[in-house]
């Protein structure tokens, strides 16, 4: 090997980390656990969803999931489908990934994030043509209010 083709592996082996820093920085983001019925096709999708948007998922199939939501304090007005934990936090229904992402990142006091019911339009249900709106409530023992809200896939307000 000549020193011109070892000083440029060298250079190119020093710069490989940096290169994939970007791949690093997105597997930053902890392992969602998600509990579902193991005959729901909703939950499923919305596994793959969370897959396509950067997150590592683990799948826990269970028919007991009154049990989960209730041990983990999901409020039954928000109860929907399936239910995940994440960093500390409890995601109940079809929450898109930047809720999530910005719940991770903000850190506020909260059990979690809620989207109640199945709208059509939200993730994981993508009944074609649907654009409802539907709101991810952020929930704890203080009580629940509005974190996001969305439009189909477009997030509205705050």
């Amino acid at each position: 090997m000549t020193d011109l083709t070892r000083r440029t592996f060298a250079i190119g082996a020093a710069l490989l980390p940096l290169l994939a820093s970007p791949v690093r920085a997105q597997s930053a983001l902890p392992m969602i656990t998600v509990h579902k019925d193991p005959n729901c096709g909703c939950c499923g999708a919305w596994v793959d969803y969370l897959k396509e948007n950067g997150f590592s998922v683990k799948v826990i199939e269970t028919s007991n999931l009154d049990e989960i939501r209730a041990r983990f304090g999901v409020p039954a007005a928000l109860r929907s489908c399936h239910t995940a934990e994440i960093g500390g936090y409890v995601i109940e229904g079809h929450v898109p990934a930047g809720p999530i992402k910005r719940l991770l990142a903000e850190r506020p006091q909260a059990i979690g994030l809620a989207v109640a019911g199945m709208p059509d339009s939200s993730p994981g249900m993508d009944v074609p043509g649907a654009k409802d709106s539907y709101d991810v409530t952020l929930f704890g023992k203080t009580g629940q209010r509005r974190y996001a809200r969305f439009q189909g896939r477009r997030e509205v307000t705050r």
